[in-house]
C-alpha cells in the first residue's frame, strides 16, 4: 500500500450548482441531501476514507457557510488530525498570478489555482473525485494500479446510454484500458463510456501539464481565466496524448445528481432497489448524522415502497418518495414520488406529486403540488421544485420552480 504523504486527496466541491436552480440558492450543491439522511458529498468522502487515504482536501467555493458545519473540519469522516487530514480550500486573492488567485473558471482551472499548495505539499499522486455523483467503489486498487503501472492518470470510467453521454466526457479506450481519445459533451458521441470525475494524477505530470495549458491559452482568456476550463476541454486530451493515460471501469452503480431530474431519478432508483452504494458493510457511506429520534408511523399513516428519516412522523398517506429528518405528514394528507427535506410540514388534505421540497416547507391544507407524469422517465419539466422556508396554499403546477422564502 501507498504510505500517508505520497497521495493527497481533493474533492472539488465548490460548483456553484446552477442547474440545481432554486435548490442550490442558498446552499453548496455538495451539501443536498441524498437518501434521506446522507449529503452529496458524503459519496466522495467516504471512498477516499475507504481507500486509507489520510490526507483529504475540501475545495469549496459557493455558499461555504452552508457546509462547513456539516463537514465539521473532516470529524465524522475520522479526518481531523493533528498532521495532515482534512483541509478546506476557499478562494483566494493575491496569492499570486491572476490565474491562480479567486473563483475557477471549471474543475481544470481549479486544479492550477490549487497547483502551488499541491506542489508545496509534495505528494507524487493526487486523487481527485467530484461532489455531486453517488458511487460506492474501492478506490485503493485504483490509486495502487495506477502507480504501479507508471501512468500519468487514470480516469474511472462508466457506462451510459448515448442519450446521456452528451452531457458527459466520453472516454475512448483501447482492450489494454489505454485512453485513446476524449470527447467533450458531443453532440454525437461515439461511445456510451463516460468519466466519472474520479481521477488520480501523477502530480508532477499534472502541473506541468497545467502550466504549459496556461502559457498556450490564457492569452485567448480573460485576465484570471487560464482558458482551461474543465478537465475534459484541453487538461485529459493533452494527457491522453502522452499514451499513459489509463481507463478503469467503476463498479457497481454510479449517476451524476447534478440536475433536478437526474436527482428525482436517482431516488426513484434507490426505492427501486437499484442503486448499491449502501450495501458495502466493510465501506459505509459515511455521514455527520442527524440528532433525531426514531421516525414513528401512525395508526392512519401508511408508507409504500419509500424511505423515512429519523424524527419523522407520518399520519398519511407517502408512496414512492423519500422524507427527510422531522418531516411531518399529517392524516389526510398525501406524498407521491417526491423528495422532501428536513423539517417540512405537509398538512392534512394536501396532496404533494413528483416534487422536491427543501427544508422547512409548509404544504397547507388543500394544496396541490405537483402533477402525476406521463413519461416514465424524470424530466426537468415534470418536477416541482421547492425553496426552502416556502409556504404552499394553492395550486401549483408541474414544471414550477418556487424560489427560497416564496408564499403562494
Amino acid at each position: 500500500m501507498t504510505r500517508r504523504g505520497e497521495v493527497l486527496a481533493l474533492v472539488q466541491a465548490g460548483g456553484q450548482g446552477s442547474r440545481m436552480d432554486v435548490l442550490t440558492r442558498e446552499r453548496a450543491k455538495p451539501a443536498l441531501p441524498y437518501g434521506g439522511v446522507h449529503r452529496l458529498i458524503d459519496f466522495a468522502l467516504s471512498g477516499l476514507v475507504h481507500a486509507d487515504l489520510a490526507d483529504v482536501w475540501v475545495s469549496l467555493e459557493y455558499q461555504v457557510t452552508s457546509i462547513d458545519d456539516y463537514l465539521s473540519g473532516g470529524r465524522p469522516w475520522s479526518l481531523d488530525r493533528n498532521r495532515g487530514g482534512f483541509r478546506r480550500i476557499v478562494p483566494q486573492t493575491g496569492t499570486g498570478p491572476a490565474t491562480e488567485s479567486g473563483f475557477a473558471h471549471g474543475n481544470g482551472d481549479l486544479l492550477l489555482r490549487m497547483s502551488a499548495d499541491i506542489e508545496a505539499f509534495g505528494a507524487r499522486t493526487l486523487v481527485v473525485c467530484s461532489a455531486d455523483h453517488v458511487f460506492n467503489m474501492d478506490l485503493g486498487p485504483v490509486v495502487e494500479d495506477h502507480v504501479a503501472a507508471g501512468r500519468v492518470a487514470t480516469v474511472v470510467t462508466t457506462e451510459v446510454i448515448k442519450k446521456d453521454a452528451s452531457d458527459n466526457v466520453v472516454v475512448l479506450a483501447g482492450q489494454d484500458g489505454t485512453v485513446t481519445g476524449v470527447e467533450h459533451k458531443p453532440s454525437r458521441p461515439s461511445a456510451g463510456t463516460v468519466a466519472t470525475e474520479i481521477f488520480v494524477y501523477d502530480t508532477e505530470a499534472l502541473l506541468e501539464t497545467l502550466r504549459d495549458l496556461r502559457r498556450e491559452l490564457s492569452g485567448d482568456a480573460d485576465d484570471d481565466d487560464s482558458g482551461i476550463g474543465d478537465f475534459g476541454e484541453h487538461l485529459l486530451p493533452r494527457l491522453v496524448e502522452t499514451g499513459r493515460t489509463g481507463a478503469v471501469p467503476l463498479t457497481g452503480y454510479w449517476r451524476d445528481v447534478g440536475q433536478p431530474s437526474l436527482y428525482l431519478q436517482s431516488h426513484r432508483d434507490l426505492l427501486a432497489g437499484r442503486v448499491d452504494v449502501f450495501d458495502h458493510p466493510g465501506r459505509p457511506v459515511i455521514s455527520h448524522w442527524p440528532d433525531r429520534p426514531a421516525a414513528r408511523v401512525r395508526a392512519t399513516g401508511e408508507c409504500r415502497d419509500s424511505l423515512v428519516s429519523p424524527g419523522a412522523d407520518v399520519a398519511g398517506l407517502v408512496v414512492g418518495s423519500v422524507l427527510g429528518p422531522g418531516v411531518v405528514v399529517e392524516k389526510g394528507a398525501e406524498v407521491h414520488d417526491s423528495v422532501v427535506m428536513e423539517d417540512c410540514v405537509i398538512r392534512a388534505g394536501s396532496v404533494v406529486r413528483t416534487s422536491v421540497l427543501d427544508e422547512r416547507c409548509e404544504v397547507l391544507g388543500r394544496a396541490r403540488v405537483g402533477e402525476e407524469p406521463s413519461r416514465r422517465v424524470a424530466h426537468d419539466d415534470d418536477l416541482v421544485l421547492v425553496g426552502r422556508d416556502s409556504s404552499v396554499s394553492g395550486t401549483v403546477a408541474a414544471g414550477s420552480r418556487l424560489e427560497p422564502g416564496s408564499t403562494t
